[in-house]
């Protein structure tokens, strides 16, 4: 969360994945002059996890700087969908505390890949 890059919206997040293999990779988000150019904490750790080579991970925990929990957005439920069980772990914690979750709580009707005859 301390390397975030968040001169717009000084919202700051950070976000810890954890392989399957225990091995954890960590992100924060780097907003855009141009919005849709922002990418989330969540997004830039399963990047940097999936570009060593790890596609499986047992749990994610998302921070923020502010007294309110940084839920993923539906893009990062999405990614999490993909990459994670449904019955695997999403951590979301504040300067008041903390609150898990399960995959399929968060995204119960995710898209997966074969849901679709393209």
């Amino acid at each position: 969360m301390r390397y975030a890059y968040a001169p717009y919206s000084r919202f700051q997040v950070g976000a810890c994945l954890l392989a399957e293999d225990g091995t954890t990779y960590t992100g924060c988000n780097m907003e855009n002059a141009s919005y849709g150019a922002t990418i989330c904490a969540e997004r830039v750790a399963f990047g940097k996890a999936i570009s060593e080579g790890r596609h499986s991970f047992q749990a994610i925990a998302i921070v923020c700087s502010e007294d309110r929990k940084a839920y993923p957005c539906g893009i990062c439920l999405q990614v999490i969908s993909e990459f994670m069980k449904p019955e695997s772990i999403v951590i979301l914690e504040d300067t008041s505390g903390m609150i898990q979750y399960q995959v399929k709580d968060l995204i119960p009707n995710a898209f997966h890949l074969g849901d679709t005859d393209a």
